[in-house]
This record gives C-alpha cells, sequence and structure tokens, in this order.
C-alpha cells in the first residue's frame, strides 16, 4: 500500500546565475532579481513541495582556481541566500525555505536574532542548512583553518549556543497584558553567558520567543563526525547513497543511532534522498536518452571536465582525455568526496580521464535502478519502493528555474498524487508541522 513521502526540491546550485549554458536563459528571466524564484516557489507549493533548500558556498575558492568556478558560472558568482528566503516567504504562504548557512560566517548573537527575525516573519516556515564548509575560513578572519572535525565542533557551540539565546525568554515571560499594560516581565529572561572554545557572547535574546517551535534545521553531513551531529541537531537529513534497499536501510540505521546516542528519538530526523531524475513520456524515449548518453563526444566531456574542474578546484580541462590523471594533481584541501566522485571504483594510476568523465555522463534507466531516467510510471514505482524500506521522503535535485520544475513535475505531480505518495496541501502549521504531519 502507497504511504505519503515527503517532498522537498534541492538548489544545488545556489543562488547564482540560473539558465546560463542552458536553452531555457532565452526565457529572459534575470537571476538576480527575486521573480524567477517566487514564480517557481509558487510551483512547487501548488505542487505539494514542503520546502526549498538552497545551497550556498560563500567562497571563490583558492585565489588560484577562482577563474575555474566563474568561468561558466558552475561554482560562482553566488548571491546570499538568507537574503533571498524573504522573498520565497511573500511569494508563497506555507512552503518552507532552508538557505544554506555557515557558521564561520555568523556570530552567535547575530545568527540567534536574524533567524528568529525571519522565522516570525514567515509565520514558521525557516530552516537552515548548517554546513562546515572551512575553505571560507579566510574570508572572516585570521584565525587557522580549521579541521574538519573542529569545524563540527564549532558548528554544534555555535547552533547550541543560538538555541540558548532562542530559549532565553522563559516561560510566561511574554506577558502582552494590554489591560495592565506590562507586555513582557524581565525577571523571567535567562542570563545567558557563554564563554566557550569558539565563541563568547552573553544574552538574552532582544527577540520574542517562538510560538511554534525554533527554526528546523538541516545537515548534508555523511562522515562520522557529520552523522553525529545530524543525530544531535538535524530535523532533516539530507542523503546521497545509492537507493538499494541494503544501502537506504543502513544509511537510515546509521542515522537513527546517532539519534539515539545523542538522547533523541529516531523519528525526530527526517531522512530524504536527493535524486535527480529525468522525466520522459515513454520507456523508449528513455531508453534512447540512456543510449545516447553512452558514447558521450569530446565536446559533452568537455562540459563535464569544466564542471568538475569546479567541484575539484583543479583544472581538468587543460590534461590529456586518453592519459591517467598525474600523480599528486588534486591538493589536500579538495573535498575527498568530489574526488572519489569522479574517480569511483576505476584505477586511478591507469584510468584515463575519459574513462572517469564518461562514467559520470552515463545515464541509467529508473526501471531497473541503475539511474534517474525514466517515465512519471516508473519514478512513482521507485518512491513506492523506497516507501517500502521505510524512507521519509525524497529532494529532487534541479534549478529553481519554472522551466525546470514544470519539466520534472509536470507529468509526475499527477501520477504520486493519484498513489497517494504527494500530499494535496500543506500543513499550515509552518515547516515543522509539515515534517510531523505524518
Amino acid at each position: 500500500m502507497s504511504r505519503l513521502q515527503h517532498f522537498g526540491w534541492f538548489l544545488a546550485r545556489g543562488f547564482g546565475p540560473h539558465g546560463w549554458g542552458h536553452p531555457y536563459l532565452d526565457w529572459n528571466w534575470q537571476w538576480t532579481r527575486p521573480e524567477l524564484y517566487q514564480q517557481s516557489a509558487r510551483e512547487l507549493e501548488r505542487a505539494g513541495f514542503e520546502f526549498v533548500l538552497i545551497e550556498d558556498a560563500p567562497s571563490l575558492g583558492s585565489p588560484d582556481t577562482i577563474d575555474l568556478r566563474v568561468r561558466h558560472a558552475f561554482g560562482g558568482p553566488k548571491l546570499d541566500p538568507l537574503l533571498l528566503a524573504p522573498y520565497l516567504f511573500q511569494a508563497t504562504t506555507r512552503l518552507g525555505v532552508i538557505p544554506t548557512v555557515n557558521p564561520a560566517a555568523y556570530l552567535p548573537y547575530t545568527a540567534a536574532r536574524q533567524f528568529a527575525t525571519l522565522q516570525h516573519l514567515s509565520g514558521d516556515r525557516l530552516g537552515l542548512n548548517v554546513v562546515t564548509d572551512t575553505g571560507s575560513a579566510r574570508h572572516f578572519g585570521d584565525a587557522p583553518q580549521l579541521s574538519h572535525d573542529a569545524a563540527y565542533d564549532r558548528a554544534e557551540e555555535w547552533l547550541d549556543g543560538i538555541r540558548a539565546l532562542w530559549n532565553s525568554w522563559g516561560e510566561g515571560a511574554l506577558v502582552r497584558d494590554t489591560a495592565t499594560g506590562v507586555y513582557a516581565d524581565g525577571t523571567k529572561l535567562r542570563p545567558v553567558r557563554h564563554r566557550g572554545e569558539y565563541f563568547a557572547f552573553d544574552g538574552p535574546l532582544n527577540a520574542v520567543p517562538f510560538e511554534r517551535g525554533e527554526p528546523v534545521i538541516a545537515s548534508p553531513g555523511g562522515s562520522g563526525r557529520g552523522l553525529g551531529f545530524a543525530g544531535a541537531n538535524s530535523d532533516v537529513q539530507l542523503a546521497l547513497a545509492p537507493l538499494t534497499e541494503q544501502s537506504v536501510r543502513a544509511y537510515r540505521a546509521k542515522i537513527h543511532a546517532a539519534a539515539i546516542e545523542r538522547g533523541r528519538s529516531p523519528s525526530d530526523i527526517t531522512i530524504m534522498f536527493a535524486i535527480q531524475p529525468v522525466i520522459v513520456s515513454s520507456p523508449e524515449e528513455a531508453d534512447r536518452v540512456v543510449a545516447a548518453s553512452a558514447h558521450p563526444d569530446d565536446a559533452v566531456l568537455r562540459v563535464i571536465a569544466q564542471r568538475q574542474s569546479s567541484d575539484l578546484e583543479t583544472d581538468l580541462t587543460v590534461l590529456d582525455l586518453d592519459a591517467p590523471l598525474p600523480e599528486g594533481l588534486f591538493a589536500e584541501h579538495v573535498s575527498q568526496g568530489s574526488i572519489r566522485r569522479l574517480i569511483g571504483d576505476r584505477d586511478a594510476a591507469t584510468a584515463p580521464l575519459r574513462a572517469h568523465l564518461t562514467a559520470l555522463a552515463r545515464a541509467g534507466r529508473i526501471s531497473d535502478r541503475s539511474g534517474f531516467v525514466g517515465t512519471a510510471e516508473e519514478f512513482a514505482d521507485m518512491i513506492e519502493e523506497l516507501g517500502e524500506w521505510g524512507n521519509d521522503g525524497v529532494l529532487l535535485w534541479g534549478d529553481l528555474h519554472p522551466v525546470t520544475i514544470h519539466r520534472t513535475l509536470d507529468d509526475l505531480v499527477p501520477v504520486l498524487r493519484r498513489r497517494g505518495i504527494l500530499r494535496d496541501e500543506l500543513s499550515d502549521g509552518g515547516l515543522r508541522a509539515s515534517l510531523r504531519s505524518f
């Protein structure tokens, strides 16, 4: 029997030049103006999606590789998604918005006050995707760059401090008694004096308390320390894993164990697997798309190399396609996950660059679970199967552009609704209520 799933939209390229490099650039939407994103947000809300999550990277990377990131707009420029959020709230009534935030960029008191403001203004629809990118450290002071695990330690201290400030208004502190003229009882505000390893600040917070809960916390961490952070703090976990029953169940078990270890219930965390579907009109069209991807020409490989160069902060476009990757090619700061995605299970010492890029170009069929190309009915089959394995929901991956939204959802939404997988309307109690509604 079908069961409802949670659905979100992952704006994976961040608040950047949408449409660049695609034919739909000629729709003439201006990526620096809010109307493009407002229109897309309205369509997602109408479709029954609970939130849009916006990726961000505040840095353009190391000085030596900036050109790689901006040349084709794969890694930048990017504007601040936190400042886009109010425009999306204005355009919708129930859709949640989860911008990415980096603890290095916001002092806890400022963060607590700004996030509380947006939570109130949005009707409790704010979420925060907390990331611990250490490559941006040079933009926020002259302190040495933290290690991977230390960055999570800082993020945990940061979030604990923010929550202490949010809770500095004790029960009964907000009076609002018009008969007596008393707005608040200052004796019930808790003093906050934080002196930690990374932050020092005092409270209480100059913002009123929440009536329906604090902003939702999301996180994408997949390392041991990242999973521990999620278990302690996250309401939404962004999951990237092979969509096999064994892999899905194992990933969920890790998150649930991390939650229990930190005194929380597994049901406190909504685990959502990120998927980038290619919805086509027929199985025959899906077969054609997959077959065409098996033998990419050099022009296609160059585009993939450009994109990977941005992620890896390493110029792959100057390398010989038919030679192995040079030893010591990647700097120490380059994400090991990004390197693994490029190399896969091939031998880095012998496999040519062409083999790595060709593997990335290949698409697979939804029907045999080798990829995400298929019909709306086939995609719905996969979502139902995930539900049978206990899955909570999926995060569809794509630009926040009306063309992308409709190309993905026009045929899919009716199928998902008929099968009882996608809700008809969102909760009016805010984002947290939507995530806890079934």
